[in-house]
């Protein structure tokens, strides 16, 4: 096992390979219910070790001095380490299954549940062999915090959720939102030290990563975050708790729930409230509780029912629901049609926006999400917008702001920069923003679909007649002397021309 410290090219090379060990017999949408929770439970056995071999110096070489609770974050029980696994050399799936559940026994409090539910154990998928070359595969480098650190563990860890929205792509949408868009979506809201940050349709929990990443590159201390998520599907869910203890976030709770149906998070007076909140639910999620929410016991039912067959605005209700009254903020990214839907969505935009809650809405280029073509929109709310921005709404067509790729097109750091500024700016920009009033969104019938505001000013290029007749003459001009040169040359091979 190497004691060398890695860099994050070797780091994201070596998980990668870990992946590729299963191709065959496990499809690549299930890659992430193996690899994650083998990298976690590398981690925690290095670290729990790298953690007894400081005690032990400390106390003289004490044994039970450098095994108590005290000098641990996490518990390993005997006969569940690592190495127990690696010197297992038949029923290697039974034993890893046997070590996970007794971690999880052991810090039931922090990891309950954490390392999902794979089936280790099943000979046909996963024979011996094949473990035998995974957990010799992962056993070369240790992964203790004196080697890799916190953040480059971190930073390998999201790559290889984006390697595996790569390799998935078409069911990668349900738990991987490009980091370019939660990037813009978190410059929007501005998370600050102290606040609670809210993602009721977390994921693997990039949304609550990013906020980490922006009070760093703000020089603030993201230790004062309090991160809090919920997410239906259980690996997705285990994965996102998993990316927090590696980014060596303190203060968090990710529950695993439906939130439209039983959200998680309460405090005296109901559901708890947040300072930020931010998500990319399902888009226009079908089966999502409606019998429940003309009574929601919990509240949400601010403007009115979402039709049956579609949970967009149900989110969006929640959403504003978990704001602070003050000072809360949310961006949720949905599907152009909640822009202009009509029937029930349209009366519940135009009660939201005779509440003045909402204060921008973004059109994003196409292709730029995993498992869709289709173009998406942020939609941002406030509790209370700033006094300037007060009965009007921000519209920005951001369509254009895009890179085109073969089978995807990526929102670079350059478009980021300048949706930002436009939303910041707060300003019109001709064929990019405009600064609707209530006044126009009430003649539009509510419909905020962003063509209705942002209006495209097409360039009168075409030349005038003096100008086609002189590009005219001058191409008939080229042409005849391509002509004779050609003949020469003709001429020249001996070849009769007139």
């Amino acid at each position: 096992m190497s004691q060398t410290s890695l860099t994050l090219s070797q780091l994201e090379q070596y998980l990668s390979k870990a992946a590729w060990i299963l191709k065959g017999p496990i499809g690549a949408s299930d890659f992430k219910a193996y690899i994650f929770p083998m990298l976690f439970f590398k981690r925690i056995s290095d670290v729990y070790d790298e953690e007894y071999q400081i005690a032990l110096e400390e106390s003289g070489g004490d044994e039970d001095y450098a095994a108590l609770p005290e000098f641990h974050r996490f518990s390993i029980p005997e006969g569940s380490h690592w190495d127990d696994v690696r010197e297992t050399t038949s029923n290697i799936g039974l034993k890893i299954e046997q070590c996970l559940r007794d971690i999880e026994a052991a810090n039931q409090e922090h990891l309950y549940g954490i390392f999902g539910d794979a089936q280790w154990s099943n000979k046909e998928k996963l024979p011996d062999r094949l473990l035998t070359d995974l957990v010799e595969h992962f056993s070369q480098y240790t992964l203790s915090t004196q080697l890799v650190a916190r953040d480059m563990l971190g930073q390998a860890y999201e790559y290889l959720i984006k390697h595996f929205a790569d390799l998935t792509n078409k069911k990668a949408g349900e738990f991987y939102t490009p980091r370019s868009v939660v990037h813009l979506m978190g410059l929007i809201i501005d998370p600050h030290e102290g606040e609670s940050i809210y993602d009721p349709a977390c994921g693997t929990g990039g949304m609550l990563i990013e906020s980490i990443d922006h009070l760093k590159e703000a020089g603030e201390d993201f230790r004062t975050l309090k991160l809090y998520g919920q997410e239906k599907n259980l690996t997705s869910s285990s994965i996102a708790r998993m990316n927090m203890f590696l980014h060596g976030v303190e203060d968090f709770r990710v529950d695993r729930g439906d939130t439209l149906r039983s959200p998680a998070f309460f405090d005296a007076d109901g559901l708890q409230t947040f300072d930020c909140v931010i998500a990319n639910p399902p888009f226009s999620l079908k089966e999502w509780g409606a019998t429940q929410w003309a009574n929601d016991p919990y509240g949400r039912n601010i403007a009115g029912v979402p039709p049956k067959g579609n949970g967009d605005m149900a989110w969006v209700q929640h959403m504003i629901r978990s704001m602070k009254p003050n000072t809360g903020r949310m961006a949720v990214v949905l599907p152009h049609g909640a822009l202009f839907r009509k029937g029930a969505e349209g009366k519940i935009r135009q009660a939201l926006l005779e509440k003045d809650l909402l204060e921008a809405v973004i059109g994003l280029g196409p292709n730029i999400f995993y498992g869709t073509q289709l173009a998406a929109c942020i939609m941002i709310f406030r509790s209370e917008k700033p006094a300037d921005r007060r009965e009007k709404v921000l519209f920005i067509d951001a369509s254009d702001q895009i890179r085109t790729g073969r089978a995807q097109n990526f929102l670079e750091p350059e478009h980021v920069e300048r949706i930002y500024g436009w939303y910041a700016e707060g300003k019109d920009v001709e064929n990019h923003v405009k600064v609707a009033t209530m006044d126009d969104i009430e003649e539009n019938d509510h419909n905020l679909n962003i063509p209705l505001y942002v209006e495209k000013i097409i360039e009168d290029d075409l030349p005038t007649v003096e100008e086609a007749l002189a590009d005219l003459k001058e191409a008939w001009t080229e042409c005849q002397q391509a002509e004779e040169h050609l003949k020469t040359k003709l001429r020249e091979f001996g070849v009769s021309v007139q």
